[in-house]
């Protein structure tokens, strides 16, 4: 192995070896669990599948794997070889083809070259883990190319959301506000350390979670299926008193009964009357974002339901200040009013962008 730019030999005993080949299998084991909820996820319970949750279970037992170990460790270092390449095909089947290359401005390690020497090193040390340094350099090589693809993805959402005159950092802090619950800890090693380029890997997965989950909590559906806006947002004689006001949203003219759906996913926070705009319902949407649906003649939510983009939440009345049925739309952030028609006239080629 090298370490600050010395090489050291490291002598393992055949009990350290049969842990690091343990080790490998556990990580293995996880990879291809979460890799493969993709592939399996929309399955029907058929006895197809019955069967092979039996075999799963026979093939998952200590009394096999330790049968394995016994066999020789020549046949566990194939095994775990070929669970990289599943993996590995798994991963471009469902996710696509992760980059060879760093893009400009990503800051993701390069451990090939090091990697070569150490496999060359620990071959002429001990020729018996040979293989196992061989799978060893492919999963690092695997885990810089997912941190990549997780970072032009990060990336490219970012820049999303920056079309959209949102900061994308607010998006991520507003991410980062956890709730608490049990502590469940990372680890790559056995004495409970993290491998710093798993670790790169892991807050490059955050980080593209947070943004891609922020900008489909953007506003990215018109709420009412109407020809055209009637009031836009800003300046407007009011329709009572004729006299010079603010508009803090569209309205959206229709028959009365029309579907309102929600703009984009989120949590309604509010259901009920409002001084102004009658019957109203209002959605979180995360980081400061909230939408506010007025004058609607019924009600199809309730506080506390999750909803997502496009789910009817109401009907369109004329209910509150009105002079007919209409739906008055408001996009807030941290509760000022900011024009609705941004989002939405972008939302939908954003969208087809950051994918």
């Amino acid at each position: 192995m090298r370490s600050d730019g010395q090489v050291r030999f490291i002598r393992i005993s055949s009990a350290m070896q049969l842990s690091a080949v343990g080790g490998a299998v556990l990580l293995a084991t996880a990879w291809c669990g979460s890799m493969g909820a993709v592939a399996f996820e929309r399955w029907s319970a058929t006895s197809e599948q019955a069967e092979l949750l039996d075999r799963e279970a026979k093939v998952a037992t200590a009394e096999s794997r330790v049968a394995k170990y016994r066999d020789g460790i020549d046949e566990v270092t194939s095994d775990l070889a070929r669970r990289q390449k599943f993996i590995e095909q798994m991963v471009e089947a469902h996710i696509g083809d992760l980059p060879d290359d760093k893009a400009e401005g990503e800051a993701v390690s390069d451990s090939r070259q090091e990697t070569v020497k150490t496999v060359s090193k620990v071959s002429a040390v001990l020729p018996e883990a040979s293989e196992l340094a061989h799978i060893e350099a492919e999963q690092l090589a695997f885990v810089e190319r997912l941190t990549s693809y997780a970072d032009r993805r990060a990336e490219s959402a970012s820049k999303a959301i920056r079309k959209l005159g949102l900061n994308p950092n607010t998006i991520i802090a507003g991410s980062r506000r956890a709730e608490g619950g049990p502590l469940l800890r990372l680890a790559t090693g056995k004495d409970g350390s993290l491998d710093p380029r798993f670790k790169r890997l892991g807050v490059s997965l955050a980080r593209m979670d947070a943004l891609e989950n922020g900008l489909a909590s953007i506003p990215q559906v018109k709420p009412a299926k109407v020809a055209y806006v009637s009031s836009s947002y800003g300046y407007r004689s009011d329709p009572f008193t004729g006299g010079a006001a603010f508009h803090a949203g569209l309205d959206f003219p229709g028959p009365k009964g029309s579907p309102i759906y929600a703009a984009a996913k989120g949590k309604i926070t509010f259901v009920g009357g409002r001084q102004g705009y009658g019957n109203c319902i209002e959605i979180s949407h995360g980081n400061g974002l909230m939408t506010r649906y007025g004058h609607l003649s019924a009600f199809k939510a309730k506080v506390g339901q999750k909803v997502d983009a496009g789910t009817v939440i109401a009907a369109m009345g004329s209910t509150g200040r009105s002079t007919g049925s209409h739906l008055h739309f408001e996009v807030r952030v941290n509760g000022r009013p900011v024009n609705p028609r941004p989002f939405l006239e972008a939302a939908t080629n954003v969208q087809q962008e950051a994918r």
